[in-house]
């Protein structure tokens, strides 16, 4: 998900993989001392609205400590003033969130309170960035360092020499649009702030974060400010505090901020508990977390570009969901209560819209203790709060986008194995979910519009209705609802099957087939529905209204419940062939595969979603396209497809298509990487293209995967040696364009033998994906 502001994406600017190779991270990538962390750049998407963050955090912390430039989101690479090191970035997201306390470290008296004033200047030259760490040469003379553990930001100052250092922490800018703050001044050490604010695209919320900040040396000044009147010697105020210190002699500085979604209590005990250590064990303390993740997968073959590129997305895929719950387990609920979370960790920051697609699947079998705990979290919105999650930021529904994300992403965690327990409690959410709408009184929207969706059979479009709740309406893309809405009924029924209730099941699968309803046969295309059931809108597919982010064009592939009877309705294989090859511009792309996804796919703006008839690999909803081809018997299409796609990933901050949104984009590259994609997301179905590394050896948790290890291999793989000619799992053949997730948890190989030609591999109608009924 993207937001509506729109910025310039400048194509023209897409700098060589030579140019690349001169950033202070890129050259850092270069070193040969066999650290997987030293292939990974976390300034890739930083420019052009992948809107990613370049700071410290470990894998799926609470705390994100980065440089904000003044950007909606935080970080631009395009720009060169440091307002401050705050502790929370969500990476890729499309609208301002986060950005809670601004540290910033500055000599001389203090006059300035609004940080878009005392902001520092830098140079990307005096600028490195690593898994786990970053460093930065102001133009001030003051260098500051970063890193992080779970639920604290730890940062390093090294001053001048001067009796004038000064710490400043903003208490009252942020990211978000700010509600209130009161900061206090505790000892002679430590610094305690209480922050409210509201945002995320629209005015929703509020929530508040505690942050306690604990100096490792005394400081021999301070004072706090309230709107722009400074107070040397308070205590208290409600915009900010500063601390100075004596640099003469001993010049570093170093401070341990901790965060809580709870209390100050809460803040306390995550400072006592991940604090105490100092910076330089801190920052090998997270290198190490990031390696030994990192390590999960290893690749041989590949350009080095492809190699870094790869690892950065790997790394972008385990920043979030986040760490939501206190060292002592307790967490604010939807309820705006205080919970403790036993036998798991409790997530939060649900961009479900966009991660139901990619990034579930790819944490399922990497991570899968924590996507456990991230399945329960979700399931525990519910119990606490009545309802389960659209997109949630902290304990807040946001209702940005629409549809209805959160089942898929639920019945892959149950395909997965990761609900084992509580299955039945997450159905029973997942029923209510689907069957009603929530309460007036509760501020989420769920399937907003369920009545109409359940009575007629499609969600209607009525672009002029009053918005009801903040955030999104479904009614404002009732097309794009329908077919969404569709899509989780069917993954619902395959689970409502598993657990043994027939009934709802069937129920469910009937209503997976409301996709027909917004078939159009005078256009081909789906179209919206108004209130009274009649086409509404432009008849032009690229034109239509009523899809979300997206054309008719990019929304016709999103049944993967039943591609054959989409494939129908358009006239069969030959003509759905067809329509891809036009979708993709496919005859140009064999020519000039990266050509044409840099000028025909991309175009225009980041947040440019609408009236177009191309692929759009930037955003989410056409994701799964490629893979259709698997199902007109022309798999060597989605090869060449998905090829095309990867060569937008990049290492330099450019290497990124449109926002990152949580992981979602950088998972889809990992996993057509590898040559595995989930293509019925919330199933368990896993579709085959080549891989464009030789080898990848997946170490995977045993408690979950049986075997412990996958490979997957593609001797000789190339640009022009791209075709599959036979596949064997655990050296048996395989003529299915797919496996399932009972498949993998078995095999121990997969392994693909390529060449410069189509072959015949995948092209019977017995290879194709299934169908959900």
């Amino acid at each position: 998900m993207r937001g509506t502001r729109r910025t310039r994406l400048c194509l023209a600017g897409v700098m060589a993989a030579s140019t690349l190779l001169a950033t202070p991270a890129a050259r850092a990538a270069e070193r040969t001392d066999g650290h997987l962390t030293d292939l990974v750049n976390p300034f890739i998407g930083s420019q052009n609205e992948g809107n990613t963050f370049p700071g410290a955090a470990v894998p799926f912390g609470m705390v994100q400590l980065s440089p904000d430039t003044g950007h909606n989101t935080g970080y631009d690479y395009t720009q060169h003033r440091i307002r401050g090191f705050s502790l929370v970035h969500l990476s890729g997201v499309g609208c301002r969130i986060g950005g809670d306390l601004p540290v910033l470290p500055t000599t001389g008296e203090v006059t300035q309170t609004d940080y878009a004033r005392y902001a520092a200047g830098f140079s990307h030259e005096n600028e490195e960035a690593s898994p786990g760490y970053y460093r930065v040469g102001l133009n001030s003379g003051i260098g500051a360092e970063l890193t992080a553990t779970a639920r604290t930001g730890v940062q390093r100052y090294t001053f001048p020499a001067t009796d004038r250092a000064n710490v400043l922490l903003n208490a009252a800018q942020a990211l978000h649009k700010p509600v209130s703050s009161t900061v206090e001044v505790l000892d002679d050490h430590t610094v305690r702030t209480t922050i409210t604010g509201h945002g995320f695209c629209r005015d929703t919320g509020p929530y508040t974060v505690h942050t306690i900040t604990r100096f490792n040396r005394p400081f021999t000044a301070y004072g706090t400010w309230s709107g722009r009147e400074v107070t040397p010697g308070a205590r208290t105020g409600s915009g900010g505090a500063y601390v100075r210190f004596d640099t003469t002699s001993d010049r570093t500085v170093e401070a341990t901020t901790a965060l809580s979604y709870v209390d100050a209590r809460g803040a306390a005990l995550n400072l006592a508990a991940e604090g105490g250590r100092s910076f330089d064990a801190v920052r090998d303390r997270a290198r190490e977390e990031w390696e030994r993740r990192l390590a999960r997968v290893r690749v041989q073959g590949g350009a080095p570009v492809r190699r870094r590129a790869f690892y950065s997305s790997l790394y972008r895929s385990f920043l979030a969901p986040n760490t939501g719950s206190d060292a002592d387990g307790r967490y604010t609920g939807w309820d705006r209560r205080v919970h403790r979370a036993r036998g798991f960790t409790y997530y939060q920051n649900w961009s479900l819209w966009d991660t139901y697609r990619t990034q579930a699947q790819l944490l399922a079998l990497l991570a899968p203790r924590e996507a456990r705990d991230m399945a329960r979290s979700v399931v525990q919105v519910d119990e606490d709060g009545g309802w389960l999650p659209k997109w949630g930021y902290g304990p807040v529904e946001t209702n940005v986008m629409s549809g209805d994300p959160v089942t898929p992403f639920l019945t892959t965690a149950y395909q997965m194995g990761l609900l084992k327990g509580f299955e039945e409690r997450a159905y029973r959410a997942l029923r209510k979910n689907a069957d009603g709408v929530p309460p007036a009184g509760y501020p989420g929207i769920g399937r907003e519009a369920n009545v109409e969706y359940i009575t007629h059979g499609f969600a209607p479009y009525i672009w002029n209705r009053p918005l009801a709740k903040l955030g999104d309406s479904d009614y404002h893309h009732g097309a794009s609802v329908t077919l969404e809405y569709a899509l989780a009924d069917a993954m619902l029924a395959q689970m409502a099957r598993g657990l043994g209730h027939p009934q709802d099941a069937a129920r469910y699968a009937v209503r997976s087939r409301n996709y027909r309803n917004l078939f159009d046969p005078s256009t081909g295309f789906f179209r919206p529905r108004d209130g009274s059931g009649a086409f509404t809108g432009s008849p032009d597919p690229a034109l239509s209204p009523g899809f979300h982010e997206g054309s008719a064009w990019q929304y016709q592939w999103l049944v993967p419940q039943d591609l054959p009877g989409m494939i129908g309705l358009i006239g069969g294989k030959r003509a759905a062939d067809a329509r891809l090859d036009a979708f993709f511009a496919y005859d140009r792309l064999l020519a000039d595969p990266e050509g044409t996804a840099r000028e025909v796919w991309v175009h225009g703006d980041a947040y440019d979603y609408y009236n177009a008839d191309k692929y759009n690999p930037m955003n989410e909803p056409d994701l799964i396209a490629p893979y259709t081809y698997l199902a007109t018997g022309r798999p060597w299409k989605t090869t060449d497809v998905v090829h095309a796609a990867l060569t937008l990933f990049t290492d330099g901050p450019t290497g990124m298509t449109g926002n990152d949104d949580l992981g979602t984009m950088s998972a889809w590259h990992v996993l057509a990487s590898i040559g595995l994609f989930p293509i019925q997301p919330g199933y368990d179905t896993w579709g085959l293209s080549t891989p464009v590394f030789d080898r990848v050896d997946l170490t995977l948790d045993r408690r979950f995967w049986p075997g412990g290890r996958l490979t997957v291999t593609a001797p000789g793989t190339t640009a022009r040696d791209r075709y599959v000619q036979t596949v064997r799992t655990d050296g048996r053949p395989h003529t299915r364009t797919y496996l399932t997730t009972r498949a993998l948890r078995s095999l121990r190989s997969v392994d693909f033998t390529v060449g410069p030609r189509p072959s015949e591999w995948g092209t019977s109608p017995e290879a194709a994906p299934p169908v959900l009924r």
